[in-house]
């Protein structure tokens, strides 16, 4: 199944130095599921998650407004080479119940005159984004790009979820990029229509095309 999908991949992507060449062969149900765990195991090990206790005064937080908190989140974060942003949480239930059954996406990311594709895991509240050569090659051992942190602690009492991504290797990723990133994977799982792609590529990999993710993000086929 991951072979087919990064087969058609393969074949939309703009030939260069890392063109696919070698792809991966299928894992069964049981790699697949233990493969995220081992994943964000080790990611956790790197030291990029930090509890929210650690980044803000919880006290003050809690007396906040919503929109009060939401803004010193964001300013909180400017400049500091990391991405702050938010979401509600009757948003963040939905991809906590749809990233349970389809926890991998490849996403396209422009530059210049063509794209590199990422690979996204997810296991909320955590996101793991990969170049996908990378993954290719090392598979569960492959250095994560950007991490995401989903922080529910404010969901039952302000009906919001403070999000924090952290560019682990800023030779990969611009903060606009891994900004764009988290922005792009949450419209996956959160609009219906694009995350039909999402169910197609890990339930119905022999009807996934790599060129539908294209055209939703209004990118050519090259």
């Amino acid at each position: 199944m991951r072979s087919l999908l990064f087969s058609k991949i393969a074949r939309l992507s703009k030939p260069s130095s890392s063109t696919l060449k070698s792809l991966l062969p299928p894992l069964s149900l049981s790699q697949q599921r233990d493969s995220i765990p081992s994943d964000f195991s080790r990611w956790a090990s790197l030291g990029q998650h930090k509890p929210l206790a650690s980044i803000i005064d919880m006290d003050r937080a809690k007396l906040r407004s919503p929109e009060d908190l939401v803004t010193v989140w964001d300013d909180y974060h400017l400049g500091r080479g990391h991405i702050g942003t938010s979401m509600k949480a009757k948003l963040y239930h939905l991809l906590e119940q749809r990233s349970s059954s389809c926890r991998h996406f490849v996403i396209p990311l422009w530059r210049g005159s063509g794209y590199v594709n990422i690979f996204l895991q997810v296991q909320t509240p955590y996101m793991i984004f990969t170049g996908l050569e990378d993954y290719k090659a090392r598979g569960t051992q492959a250095s994560p790009y950007f991490t995401v942190t989903h922080y529910t602690e404010f969901g039952e009492t302000k009906g919001l979820v403070l999000v924090r991504g952290d560019v682990v290797l800023t030779s990969k990723l611009t903060d606009d990029e891994a900004r764009w990133l988290v922005q792009t994977a949450h419209s996956f799982y959160l609009n219906d229509t694009r995350y039909k792609l999402v169910e197609r590529f890990n339930k119905e990999a022999h009807e996934f095309e790599f060129k539908d993710v294209l055209q939703a993000l209004e990118m050519p086929i090259l």
